[in-house]
């Protein structure tokens, strides 16, 4: 039997804020600025929930965990990865691979993205051979090179079965 996949592109952009930790793919990140949101505000694991919706056919992460309710106020965004990947489960798809690039000036990310790696690919029940994360800069062009913002693109396969 022939499994199906389907493919979803995911992403998001959060302002960088003073007094905010800075959170990436569910690590913390040693910075003096973090990111500004309803939940914990990491792009990385935003963007990948909105991949997998997508690749479902599920609408985005507005939809399913809107930041007017108020019970995802503050929440690990690892939390919010469980749930889709749950919710995905029960309309029979299981995720493939993840391949994500943040979109950054500083701080490097270097040190930080085997841990992100490890850690995205436990909440998804993957090897981590099948997550990739990335990092790049934007040159110091728009809210992202002036070091204002975050962002990140994700694509993820899902099989359905």
């Amino acid at each position: 039997m022939t499994a199906i996949v389907r493919v979803g592109l995911g992403y998001d952009l959060h302002r960088l804020g003073k007094e905010r930790k800075l959170i990436l793919g569910g690590i913390e990140i040693e910075s003096d600025k973090g990111l500004v949101g309803h939940s914990d505000g990491d792009v990385l694991l935003h963007a990948i929930i909105d991949a997998m919706l997508g690749a479902a056919g599920m609408g985005d992460i507005g939809e399913q965990f809107p930041d007017t309710d108020p019970a995802y106020k503050d929440i690990d965004s690892s939390q919010l990865l469980k749930r889709t990947l749950l919710m995905l489960g029960e309309r029979g798809f299981g995720c493939l691979n993840v391949d994500a690039t943040l979109v950054l000036e500083k701080p490097k990310l270097s040190p930080y993205k085997e841990a992100m790696r490890e850690h995205v690919a436990k909440l998804l029940n993957l090897h981590v051979e099948a997550v990739s994360i990335k990092a790049k800069t934007n040159e110091c062009v728009d809210a992202v090179g002036q070091r204002e913002a975050i962002a990140c693109h994700a694509v993820v396969g899902l099989a359905v079965k």
